[in-house]
């Protein structure tokens, strides 16, 4: 087939009157042309005939693809709107079920499934800009740097191939000088070969880690914006292991970008540099320079439309992999968590069982996508392996064989013979360097795959956070909530989701105020249909009620963690305000940062505070000797463990002195604190100016307070001042309701006597009528 095209081009050449040099490159060039329409026109009709993308993220980078907003919580000041919050409302998650039956995995609804398309490449152009944010910048300096060391290292193997062809042809000839200055020459050329080598591995690792930084950066700025770090776990249900995206699918997209940079660049740079350098080979040795590389575009492109069309979807066997390890971490993380109590109940067996279960999905997927890659991988080692190696050895033979140049010489010396086998050790190694390049590039294709999936997780994760922290939220709710949650046809649902219609206005007499709220949980259960509260400062408000009647979840609503639906909430414009939970959280760092959290030691300088006004704080939770217990300020221990219940209390206490908020939430508190030491801290807090909010159960704390907030658990509420005589009655009826259960356990031993005696009277009379 060779010999004919060579025999066609000659007499088209001497029938035109044109070079045949100037022929075989138009021919050349006019099947190259075409062949790259035919692979592009189907890529471009599929990128026009797909949805359109618009819009921008909050940052100024184009984002993904645009969703329609509709408003939602408009927050004013001075009866002025200021910011409106868009809620985006679509069907709820969608979860994919996989090849394992990974139930934790999943796309967003209304995107496809991680593949090489549009929407994988306007995700990649939005995380490229996250990671190169300007043209001057280091990433852009590692870029360059790294650039130029592969084109180096692809001229270094065209100059080492060349080296050898002659070091050959000097042994063949038997020429030893020359033999020995090239061997020479060839031992310096490897010192600053494997140095390129090594710079190159360093450049791709130094370029991932510049790449995760930027990356790492800017999402750790939008998951600590907005409290999107508490919304992303309890108000939305698109992610479930942020901390899973945040730490290995960050790490492995960015480096799965820099490997691919490096593992495309210098194939292509090899594929360019080697074809010119076997094209010039082929022309000193006489050949027609056409059929060869016409011969290898044909092999090499019916090699990439056989692999294309048999390979497996790697990019979502990728995803769903990430999405089975991200499920196992959290059930670990989960045991960690509940530690003591997992084993106050004893239900090692139970969580040993979730853990299995989770790890057999992730073994399940892991043995599926090695299924995937067997055959796979076997077809493709055979195309690019001995299909090449076969076509290589003909592209090698045909200069030889059709080249003109040294047939004269052949009888006479072995000049010919030496220049031969120069030429067919240089086209040998060039054409070795060149398949393992096309190799590189056709094999790549699943690593964009793969790249495609980590894109796809790390582009939604962030597309999340933007939507969470505008106060956009995605959750599933069931039809059955819907019916059964009272008060709910106040809330307005588009396709599924609830809409926060409710306002956040500025109050101008300093209190906070629900007007017409609704308590709604996160699972658009209606706790509260309606709430009407209105707390000034100095009004001391007592909440009681039944668990799961709404204490708590009114306060996430004056907090700002839960959105507001219905209604109108007012707070003031210097809002201060300090929540404390059953259960203090500690943080990581010394006994100072603990009394100042979530201050740090800079701010406290700030505000001018001291550690003698620490100690003050401290010693009206009655902890003053805690601080030389410890051995300082300064030390440092795991204060979660160090602390007994009742100390981790008080040091939550005592951050409220630190601050000194004009409103303060306490959630039970001090149910771990005695009764006298309790009563200290409340009527101090009282002295300080700090109006109290107060969930607890013990009747001690009646007297610290001014009103109270009654909830009966089925919705409804009552607020009425708390005097002494409405302190009175509820301390009777609650004096009475305890003599009752009293009773109930005499009254039970009682009536198990009597039945026994109603047992044994029945016995007798029995026994009595039969004699």
């Amino acid at each position: 087939m060779p010999n004919v095209m060579s025999r066609c081009l000659d007499s088209t050449a001497a029938k035109c009157s044109i070079p045949r040099e100037v022929l075989s490159k138009a021919v050349l060039g006019t099947a190259v042309c075409l062949y790259g329409v035919k692979l592009g026109y189907p890529l471009l009709q599929r990128l026009c005939s797909s949805g359109k993308w618009d819009g921008a993220s909050a940052n100024g980078v184009k984002g993904f693809k645009g969703r329609r907003t509709l408003n939602g919580t408009a927050v004013v000041t001075n009866g002025g709107e200021v910011s409106t919050n868009n809620n985006e409302h679509a069907v709820p998650n969608r979860k994919a079920n996989n090849a394992s039956g990974d139930k934790s995995s999943g796309t967003k609804e209304g995107r496809s499934s991680p593949a090489v398309n549009r929407e994988f490449l306007l995700q990649l152009e939005k995380l490229i800009r996250i990671m190169i944010p300007k043209f001057w910048c280091a990433e852009v300096g590692l870029l360059s740097v790294h650039t130029l060391a592969l084109f180096t290292r692809t001229f270094l193997s065209i100059y080492v191939a060349s080296m050898e062809g002659q070091i050959v042809k000097f042994i063949v000839r038997r020429d030893i000088w020359n033999f020995s200055m090239m061997l020479l020459k060839w031992l310096g050329v490897a010192v600053p070969a494997t140095f390129i080598n090594s710079m190159i591995r360093y450049l791709e690792n130094k370029l991932a880690l510049a790449f995760r930084t930027r990356l790492v950066r800017h999402a750790y700025g939008r998951y600590f914006t907005g409290q999107t770090y508490y919304r992303v776990s309890n108000l939305d249900g698109r992610i479930e292991n942020a901390d899973h995206r945040l730490t290995d699918d960050i790490t492995a997209f960015t480096t799965s970008v820099a490997h691919l940079y490096s593992h495309l660049t210098k194939p292509l740079f090899d594929c360019a540099l080697i074809g010119l350098a076997l094209a010039q080979s082929s022309r000193r040795m006489g050949a027609n320079i056409i059929p060869g590389p016409l011969l290898a575009c044909t092999v090499i492109g019916a090699t990439g439309q056989i692999l294309k069309a048999v390979s497996p979807k790697f990019g979502l066997l990728v995803a769903e992999e990430a999405n089975c390890i991200g499920y196992l971490r959290s059930i670990h993380s989960r045991v960690i968590t509940n530690a003591e109590e997992i084993a106050f109940y004893g239900g090692h067996k139970v969580e040993l069982t979730h853990l299995q279960k989770a790890y057999q999905l992730l073994v399940r997927q892991k043995s599926h996508i090695f299924r995937q890659r067997l055959w796979y991988v076997m077809l493709e080692q055979f195309l690019m392996k001995y299909v090449w190696s076969g076509t290589g050895m003909v592209m090698v033979a045909l200069p030889i064989v059709m080249g003109t140049r040294l047939q004269a010489q052949d009888g006479a010396s072995d000049s010919g013979v030496s220049e031969r086998t120069q030429y067919f050790t240089t086209a040998r190694n060039l054409l070795v360097s060149g398949a393992d390049a096309v190799e590189r590039l056709m094999s790549s294709y699943k690593e964009v795959v793969e790249l495609a999936g980590y894109t796809s997780r790390v582009g939604e994760m962030l597309d999340v956070f933007g939507d969470v922290s505008e106060g956009r939220y995605k959750r599933t709710t069931t039809s059955a909530t819907k019916q059964k949650s009272k008060g709910l046809a106040r809330i307005e649902f588009i396709d599924g989701q609830p809409v926060a219609r409710g306002k956040i206005t500025e109050s101008t007499d300093g209190s906070i105020a629900l007007l017409d709220v609704p308590v709604v949980t996160p699972n658009c259960d209606v706790v509260v249909p309606s709430l009407t509260l209105v707390v000034r400062s100095g009004m001391h408000l007592l909440i009681t009620g039944p668990n799961g009647c709404g204490k708590s979840s009114m306060f996430r609503i004056l907090s700002g963690l839960w959105p507001v639906y219905a209604g109108e909430l007012k707070r003031p414009k210097d809002f201060s305000l300090f929540y404390i939970p059953q259960r203090p959280y500690m943080s990581l760092g010394s006994l100072r940062d603990q009394v100042i959290y979530p201050d740090t030691v800079e701010d406290m300088h700030k505000k001018g505070l001291t550690d003698d006004d620490l100690e003050k704080s401290l010693s009206l939770v009655h902890l003053g000797q805690l601080v030389a217990r410890e051995g300082g300020w300064d030390s440092q221990a795991d204060w979660k463990d160090v602390l007994s219940g009742g100390e981790k209390q008080r040091v939550a206490v005592a951050r409220l002195f630190y601050h000194r908020p004009k409103f303060a939430l306490l959630d039970e508190c001090t149910s771990a604190v005695s009764i006298d030491v309790e009563s200290n801290i409340y009527q101090a807090a009282k002295d300080a100016g700090i109006t109290l909010l107060t969930i607890t159960h013990r009747p001690t704390l009646w007297k610290f307070h001014t009103h109270i907030l009654q909830f009966d658990g089925e919705g409804g509420w009552n607020l009425s001042p708390l005097d002494a005589k409405t302190a009175m009655t509820l301390r009777q009826e609650k004096a009475h309701l305890e003599a009752q259960l009293a009773d109930i356990p005499v009254a039970q031993q009682r009536l198990e006597v009597v039945c026994k005696e109603l047992a044994d009277e029945e016995n007798r009379l029995s026994t009595a009528m039969q004699n």
